[in-house]
C-alpha cells in the first residue's frame, strides 16, 4: 500500500448530530490542508450536501485540542470559522432539508489580538433565541451566552478553571455542566453542577452535585451528562472504579440542602466513557425511548441498550470495535463507528429494529483478505502487572525474522483501538509486525489501570512498551536485532526514554516529541500546564525525578538512531524541544535526523505533509535494518 493512500486521502468523520429529522456531521479534508467543514442529508436517502464550502474551515481552538465545532437545533446552525475564531450562524432552509438558506452571518465581532478568546462546545437554547457554550479567554473559562441576532457574549457562569459539556434540561428550566480544577485533569477529579435558569435567562444559584468534596472526598471523574425526557438526568463517573452510568431523578425538585441520590445503571467492569482531551465527546444517548451507550470492555467498544431501573444491558449486534461520538432522537441513533477490517464511517441505526447502514468516510482501499487484523495479547509489564496490547502480523504471516514496529499512543492517557489503521497497513503490508501498546496509564480498562501511570511517566510507559516487544520476539515472531519504536508527542517521550533506558530498541521515529518535562511548564499551554505533577510529581519538589527522567539529560545514552518531525507551529510541545535533543544527540556522535514543518502545530493535518512524514519513516528504518 503505497503511504499517500494510507494518510493522504481518507477524509475524517466527526462530531454526528441528528435533528428534526436530518443528519449533519463535520468532514475532515487532509487534501484540503486539513479543512473542517459541515456536511448535511436529508432523509436517509437524500444526498450529503456541504453546507460551508469554500474556504469555511469549522474548528475549535479552546484548550489548544478543539473539538464541538458547531451547535443545531430549530433550523440553526452555530458554528466556530477558524479564520477569526468568531461564532457564526447558518439558517437551513426548511424542516426537512439540510441545505443552507444563504450565507453564514457573524454573531460575535472579532477578538482585540491583546486579547484573544476562543469559542467551543455549545448548544442552541432555542427558547431563549442564544448558543450557550464555552468562551476562553485570559487564561480562563467562562460559560457564557451570545445572542443568536448577534452581540457580545453574556457571562452565565464564572468556573474556578475549566468548565465544558453544558446540556439544557428538556423544559429549559436547568443547565448541567462540568467543571474541573488544576492540577487535575479533566479524566482524574471533575465535577458536575446543575443551575436553575430564571425567567430572563440568567443562572441561579449554582453548585455540584457530582465529585464534590463533601459527597465523593476520594475524587472522581465525571463524563457527558445527558439529560432524559422525564427531567432525570444521567451522567458516567468512575466512583466504582469503572467509568460507569447513575441516573439522578427529579432534578427540578432536587433542594439547594438536599444531597443528590444517584442510582447506579447497569454497574459493571467496562467504561462507559472516554478522556476529555478535546470538547464535545459523547458515548451516551437518548432516542426519545431507550438509552443507549457505548461501552468499553477489553480495549473493545460495543453498542448497549440500558434500561433505567438498574437492570441488565443488551447487547445490539453489530461488527464494530469503536464507537464513538453518539446522538440521537426519535428512534434513530448515529455514531462515528470502525471494524479491524472497516474503515472510519457514520454508523445509522434504527434503534426499534436493530436495522443499521454503514456510511464509509472513503472507499475500501484494501481487500479483506490483505488486512491484517488485530490480535489481543496480554503479557506481564511493569511490576508484573498483567498489560494489554493489539498485535498485527505481517503480510504473509508471522515469523522469527520479521521486523517490529512497536507504536506507543499520545496521550499518554488515551487508548490504543481496533477499527481500521491504515498506517498501521502500511507497515505489515511491508512485512512488518506491529504491536500497538495500552501500557499502563491507557484508558479503557479502569481506573486502576489508568493510575498506573501516575509519578511513573517515563517508567511505566517505557517498562511495558518494552515488555511488549520481548514477548512478541519470544513467541518467534519477530527479529530481536529489528525492533523499532514510533510515536508522537507523549508517545515520542515513551519512545526516547525507553531509548536511553533499555537495550531492547535499535531504531526510533518520534513526531512533535515531549524530550525534557521540565520544559513543558513554561509552555503557555493551560490545559496540562500541571498535568506532569500528576505524571512526574510537584515542581519544584521533584525536580530530580523530572531531571532522571529526561531523555535530553540522558542523550549520551541513546545509541540507536532517531527520525524526529516537529512542526513549527506546535504550541503545545515547541519545536525548540527537538532541536535541543538533537543537538544532545549529534554532540555524542549519535545519527538523528530531523525534520521542522512550516505550518504545522501539535498533530499534522496536511495531505502531503503526512504522506511525506510515513515515507521518510520507512526510508530510515529500512535503511538502519538494511532491509
Amino acid at each position: 500500500m503505497p503511504a499517500e493512500l494510507a494518510v493522504g486521502r481518507t477524509a475524517g468523520v466527526v462530531e454526528p448530530r441528528l435533528d428534526g429529522g436530518r443528519l449533519f456531521w463535520l468532514e475532515q479534508r487532509p487534501d484540503e490542508r486539513g479543512r473542517t467543514t459541515l456536511m448535511g442529508r436529508g432523509g436517509t436517502d437524500d444526498a450529503a450536501v456541504e453546507l460551508t464550502p469554500g474556504t469555511w474551515n469549522l474548528r475549535t481552538r479552546v484548550h489548544e485540542y478543539g473539538g464541538g465545532a458547531y451547535a443545531v437545533a430549530s433550523d440553526q446552525v452555530v458554528f466556530v470559522d477558524d479564520g477569526d475564531r468568531c461564532l457564526w450562524q447558518l439558517d437551513l432552509a426548511g424542516p426537512k432539508a439540510a441545505t443552507a438558506a444563504g450565507e453564514p452571518r457573524r454573531l460575535t465581532a472579532p477578538p482585540d489580538p491583546e486579547r484573544p478568546r476562543a469559542f467551543a462546545d455549545g448548544l442552541i437554547d432555542g427558547r431563549r433565541r442564544r448558543w450557550i457554550g464555552v468562551m476562553e479567554q485570559d487564561g480562563h473559562d467562562r460559560l457564557v451566552a451570545v445572542p443568536l441576532a448577534g452581540g457580545e457574549p453574556e457571562l452565565l457562569h464564572q468556573p474556578a478553571d475549566f468548565c465544558g459539556y453544558a446540556v439544557l434540561a428538556p423544559d429549559g428550566g436547568h443547565l448541567a455542566w462540568v467543571s474541573w480544577e488544576q492540577p487535575f485533569m479533566p479524566w482524574e477529579r471533575s465535577q458536575l453542577w446543575l443551575a436553575a435558569i430564571d425567567a430572563a435567562g440568567r443562572l441561579g444559584q449554582a453548585r455540584p452535585i457530582a465529585g464534590a468534596a463533601a459527597v465523593d472526598p476520594q475524587g472522581i471523574s465525571v463524563f457527558q451528562p445527558l439529560w432524559l425526557d422525564d427531567g432525570s438526568l444521567v451522567v458516567a463517573n468512575d466512583r466504582s472504579g469503572w467509568w460507569n452510568l447513575e441516573r439522578l431523578e427529579d432534578v427540578a425538585g432536587l433542594g439547594a440542602d438536599t444531597p443528590p441520590h444517584w442510582q447506579p445503571l447497569c454497574p459493571m467492569e467496562a467504561e462507559f466513557a472516554t478522556p476529555q482531551w478535546v470538547c464535545g465527546l459523547r458515548t451516551t444517548a437518548w432516542d426519545g425511548t431507550r438509552l443507549l451507550a457505548a461501552v468499553c470492555r477489553q480495549g473493545r467498544w460495543e453498542l448497549v441498550r440500558l434500561g433505567l431501573d438498574g437492570g441488565p444491558w443488551e447487547a445490539i449486534p453489530l461488527p464494530f470495535s469503536d464507537l464513538a461520538a453518539l446522538g440521537a432522537e426519535a428512534g434513530r441513533l448515529v455514531a462515528v463507528a470502525a471494524a479491524p477490517a472497516i474503515g472510519q464511517g457514520l454508523l445509522e441505526l434504527d434503534t426499534a429494529s436493530g436495522t443499521w447502514r454503514h456510511t464509509p468516510a472513503a472507499p475500501a482501499p484494501l481487500a479483506a483478505g490483505a488486512i491484517s487484523l488485530p490480535e489481543p495479547l496480554w503479557f506481564d509489564g511493569h511490576g508484573g502487572a498483567p498489560t494489554q496490547a493489539w498485535y498485527y502480523p505481517p503480510r504473509g504471516g508471522s515469523r522469527a525474522d520479521a521486523p517490529l514496529l512497536v507504536k506507543g499512543h499520545s496521550g499518554p492517557t488515551a487508548m490504543a483501538g481496533t477499527g481500521l489503521n491504515l498506517t498501521i497497513q502500511f507497515w505489515t503490508s511491508r512485512g512488518w509486525g506491529v504491536v500497538d501498546v495500552n501500557y499502563g496509564g491507557s484508558t479503557g480498562f479502569g481506573r486502576a489501570y489508568r493510575q498506573r501511570l501516575d509519578g511513573q511517566w517515563g517508567v511505566v510507559d517505557v517498562a511495558d512498551c518494552a515488555a511488549a516487544a520481548r514477548a512478541v520476539v519470544a513467541a518467534g515472531r519477530a527479529d530481536p536485532a529489528r525492533v523499532a519504536f514510533e510515536g508522537g508527542s507523549a508517545g515520542g517521550f515513551s519512545v526516547l526514554a525507553a531509548l536511553c533506558f533499555t537495550d531492547v530498541f535499535t531504531a526510533g521515529a518520534v513526531r512533535y516529541p515531549v524530550t525534557h518535562p521540565e520544559a513543558l511548564l513554561a509552555v503557555e499551554h493551560r490545559f496540562e500546564a500541571r498535568y506532569t505533577e500528576t505524571l512526574i510529581g510537584p515542581w519544584p519538589e521533584a525536580r530530580e525525578l523530572y531531571e532522571a527522567r529526561s531523555p535530553l539529560r540522558h542523550a549520551d545514552r541513546i545509541t540507536a538512531p532517531v527520525l524526529f518531525f516537529h512542526g513549527l507551529d506546535d504550541r503545545v510541545v515547541p519545536a525548540r524541544q527537538s532541536e535541543r535533543m538533537v543537538d544532545a544527540l549529534r554532540q555524542h556522535g549519535r545519527e538523528a535526523e530531523l525534520h521542522l514543518i512550516p505550518g504545522e502545530g501539535h498533530g499534522f493535518r496536511e495531505r502531503g505533509v503526512r504522506t511525506a512524514v510515513l515515507e521518510a519513516t520507512e526510508a530510515f528504518f529500512r535503511r538502519q535494518f538494511h532491509l
